[in-house]
Formats: C-alpha cells, structure tokens, sequence
C-alpha cells in the first residue's frame, strides 16, 4: 500500500514489520523522528517488541549487543555526533558478531555546529566493522532496512543503513509500505546463537593472545567478502517478494560511456537527470550509484568501470588531508586495473549544500576538459 511518508517513517515503518525484540536509542536531530514514531508504536502495541529509552548513544549500542548476544533481533537509529559517541561500542558489537541492524541519518559533524546532510559521520565509522547501505530516496530506505536484517543475521555482521538528513529524513514521497504478512514471508523468524543464555552459561569479549586476536579478524574479514555474495542474493530475492531491487552498485548509459559519474545517496537522483540533458545535447556520459559501501563491492567496481578512461567523482564527505572517501575507494579499486585510469575527485553538497543540475554538468565540463587529472579534491560551489 502507498503511503505519503518521510525517509524517516518510512524506516519506522520498516523496522516495525521487521518484528525487532528490541529498540534501544537516544534521539538526536535528524533522527529523532524515526525514535519518536518507534515509541508512539510501542504504545499504541503495534511494535511488539521492547522500546528502551537510554541516556546516551554509546548507552543505546551497549544495550543492542547485549540484547543480540541472547538472540533478540535488535534495532537502533543515530546520527552525527551520537554515531561518534557510540565509536567505542561500534568494535564490540561487530567484534561479537552481533547482528544489530541501525539507521544512520547522515549530519554534519562538529566543529562548527550544523544540522544538514554530510556523509563523514557515517564514513568516519567506515573501519569499525559493519556493514554498510547508502540509499537514494524514501523507497529504497525502507526496502534497505528490511533487507538488512536477512542480511545481518545470515552472516552475523552488524549493518548500517544510511540515509541523508533532509533529503531523505524529512522528505516526503510516496512509499510503497508492505504488509505485516508480505515482511513475514521475507524475513524469517528470528534465529541467532545464544549467547547470553542463563541455563548454558559462556563467556564473551574473552582477553586472547596475539594469533589469537589476528583470526578473530580474519574471520571478521571473511565475513565480509561472505557478506557481498549475501547482500547481492537477499536483493534478487527482495526482487521476486516485492518487484523492486537495487543491486549493490547500479551501472547507466556505460556501453559507450568516454566519461563515468560516480555518485552516492540523493545526488544520483539528480545526476540521472543531468545525465538525461547532457545525452540529448550528444555527451557520451555514463553513471555509476554505489549503494553497498562495506564490504566494497571492489569486482563489481572493476566490472563496470575497467572500460572507462575517464571517471569523476562527486563526493558529499571529506577525509581532511587526502580527499572524498569514495573517491579515495575508487582509486583504490581500480589500481590493478589493466587499462590506466583518470580519476578525479569533486567535492560538492559538503555541509549540505545543493547540488543541482548545474553543478553536476559542471563538473562534466570539467571532467571531460581536463588533460591533467590532480591528486587533490575539486571543490564545486553553487553559482
């Protein structure tokens, strides 16, 4: 059934079909809304499960592992600098295999102080072992959510779905909000290991030696690579339940591509327009959404880009001293590639900011211009 409903309901909605154990937050702007609607579920009944309202965010994340570790499904939601307070936490839940399932609404992180959309707050976590979704609209929100917890509690990684502030968080669109019935069929009963289990007692977050330690990550890592094959068979079987798919990275107008954009989150919704305008006036211009950004989808990259000598990437984050983080994966994906590349790195919608039909053929223009790639981010500004 369609609803009218902002990015932010929209994973309340989903999370609530997903039949969670436990929801553990602390609200922060722009999530707050998602927090706000899980508890006017809780009391109406409708959510079924626990609401617990905690003091912190590092407080809400220790009490999704611990809810996991008995084998509750466990949801949460964050954004900015409650991500960064729970940084700490975020090791122990994918170092205990945890399947927890969280919604992060990208927001500037301080200092100065800003409420916009920024994906750093998200893509500074990128290390701490969780998986993560970027999604493009309200739709793709909570289809995301529902699929990440088939995800997570297969492989036993916990996973992020990221959404941006206000773009999506408090943007309205029509979604299409499947039944409690229809998420059943989908999503199975909960059925992860035990354990916290009061009548078989074991022991967790245990101090180990140093090959000891080394295998616990390799496993971790294992997982991960595990995890793109996961991720990429729960989308097909998305598909069949519900006639919708994303894949983990999505490829436009690249068989004859002499320039590829490379885009995330609500920028692809604008660069497909561009993309439209600039292939009526006889650009050969191709687009590549990253949707899956860990574990890196690095072959399917490789896949789609290998035939292309000239990429530019348009990032809404910055890592201060090199450049945008998905441009710095890119680079890193394609450098064994056998034909040589031209990559260049553009920062636009940093804080925020829009990112318009302009900008984006702008940096086409450039792009295409340009002889001389550079090592360093161009920074795009609205005119």
């Amino acid at each position: 059934m369609k609803h009218f409903i902002t990015g932010n309901h929209s994973v309340a909605e989903a999370a609530k079909r997903c039949r969670p154990g436990i929801v553990a937050a602390y609200p922060i702007t722009p999530q707050t809304p998602i927090y706000e609607k899980l508890s006017e579920m809780e009391a109406s009944g409708e959510l079924g499960g626990i609401m617990m309202r905690m003091e912190s965010e590092h407080s809400s994340m220790a009490a999704c592992i611990s809810a996991s570790l008995t084998g509750a499904r466990t949801f949460t939601a964050t954004s900015s600098q409650g991500l960064a307070l729970m940084h700490e936490m975020l090791h122990f839940a994918s170092g205990a295999r945890t399947a927890i399932v969280m919604a992060c609404v990208n927001r500037t992180l301080a200092l100065p102080w800003a409420f916009w959309s920024d994906q750093t707050d998200t893509l500074s976590q990128r290390d701490t072992g969780w998986m993560q979704i970027y999604v493009e609209h309200n739709q793709e929100a909570l289809d995301s959510v529902i699929q990440a917890f088939r995800i997570a509690e297969e492989v036993l990684l916990p996973c992020m779905v990221v959404l941006e502030a206000n773009f999506i968080s408090h943007f309205m669109e029509p979604v299409d909000v499947p039944s409690q019935e229809e998420v059943d069929r989908f999503l199975p009963e909960v059925n992860l290991p035990r354990r916290f289990d009061i009548d078989n007692p074991s022991y967790v977050a245990a101090v180990v030696n140093q090959s000891q330690y080394r295998d616990f990550k390799q496993l971790s890592q294992e997982a991960m690579y595990v995890a793109l094959e996961t991720a990429e068979k729960i989308d097909h079987e998305f598909e069949s339940f519900f006639g919708r798919s994303y894949g983990l990275i999505e490829g436009q107008d690249l068989s004859d591509a002499e320039l590829v954009l490379v885009t995330s989150a609500t920028i692809t919704s604008t660069a497909r327009v561009a993309l439209r305008q600039l292939r009526e006036k006889g650009y050969k211009i191709g687009l590549v959404k990253i949707r899956l950004f860990r574990p890196f989808p690095t072959e399917h990259i490789r896949k789609l880009l290998d035939p292309v000598p000239k990429i530019a990437v348009i990032d809404r984050n910055i890592s201060l001293g090199r450049e945008g983080i998905f441009c710095e994966e890119i680079k890193a994906a394609l450098c064994n590639s056998p034909v040589k590349k031209q990559i260049q790195g553009y920062l636009a919608g940093i804080g925020g900011t829009d990112v318009d039909v302009d900008l984006i053929q702008r940096v086409v223009s450039d792009a295409m211009s340009r002889d001389l790639f550079l090592d360093r981010p161009i920074w795009m500004k609205e005119e």
